[in-house]
């Protein structure tokens, strides 16, 4: 019988809900995800802004709509767009950007009423890493930088920091507070391109939340799918404007992958031995944050 969020107060509500946590074995099967319409939010300054809601819990409850969504940075939205966003009465936006990312693209445009909140999680030097390897115009050093797996392996990398570096780790648990604090109204976190941190912690949110893990990972991969023509138009531009002869080496670090997420998972594992520890002891949450998360986002069945 699914658990009401009553239930989830007591002491054997407590032991099953974080049973239904996925184990490291559970979080890397690849089984076929549940079907989830992918809740896509139109906008012309933006492509990857998207509602978390409407996934099934392993209880039968459903994430609900309307209070927790993730994207790409806003700093080009159209005046419609804002119209959008507005509609949807944002009350908290976090901006998981670098200063250096927010100083190229721009501040977030938000609408009225929407708080912005900074709280950067570094990028382990990608975004100075592509634009110096583009700028450069030197089909060699791109390809010294990029090529041969490089730029994969330094996806990798930034993958792992999500679980070793404390900074980050901090600025992922109090984003998932946020998310659990009413006060906050509906929340919309991104990055840049919102697929890597913004993905990781999506992942998180969803699987504390107690949808499958595969579900988990199709929201994180659907990332591939919806940025894929943006992102295409952006290497056709490169080519053309003479940036690079082979802008098929930035597509490691425009895509999501299986393996990235794999990767940070693997460092769970290594540095914590189960995603249950990684929540509890590498970003701190305690059950009542995790009851409170259940709460505000758990429409029981």
């Amino acid at each position: 019988m699914p658990l009401s969020r009553r239930a989830l107060l007591t002491t054997t509500g407590a032991a099953t809900l974080f049973a239904a946590l996925p184990t490291n074995a559970q979080a890397h099967a690849h089984p076929r995800a549940p079907r989830n319409t992918i809740r896509q939010i139109p906008l012309q300054g933006a492509v990857n802004v998207r509602d978390l809601g409407g996934y099934v819990t392993y209880d039968g409850g459903r994430v609900r709509h309307g209070l927790a969504y993730r994207g790409d940075h806003l700093a080009k939205l159209t005046a419609a767009d804002l119209a959008t966003l507005a509609g949807l009465g944002l009350g908290t936006v976090v901006d998981l950007r670098i200063p250096l990312e927010v100083s190229y693209d721009g501040a977030d445009r938000l609408p009225a009423g929407a708080v912005p909140v900074a709280r950067p999680i570094t990028d382990n030097g990608l975004f100075g890493r592509l634009t110096a390897a583009i700028g450069s115009r030197d089909p060699v050093r791109q390809e010294e930088m990029l090529g041969g797996g490089r730029a994969a392996a330094f996806m990798s990398d930034v993958y792992r920091t999500f679980v070793t570096d404390a900074a980050n780790r901090a600025a992922f648990a109090q984003t998932l507070r946020d998310l659990a604090d009413p006060r906050r109204g509906p929340l919309l976190l991104h990055c840049t391109s919102g697929k890597d941190r913004t993905g990781w912690t999506g992942y998180l949110l969803l699987t504390l939340l107690g949808v499958p893990a595969a579900a988990a990972r199709a929201d994180y991969l659907a990332s591939n799918t919806i940025r894929a023509a943006y992102d295409a138009k952006v290497r056709e531009g490169l080519r053309q404007g003479g940036f690079m002869q082979n802008p098929d080496l930035i597509v490691p670090l425009q895509e999501v992958r299986p393996e990235y997420l794999d990767t940070a998972l693997d460092q769970v594992r290594a540095s914590y031995g189960s995603l249950l520890r990684y929540y509890s002891a590498g970003l701190g949450l305690e059950f009542r944050d995790v009851v409170a998360l259940r709460e505000r986002l758990v429409l029981d069945a």
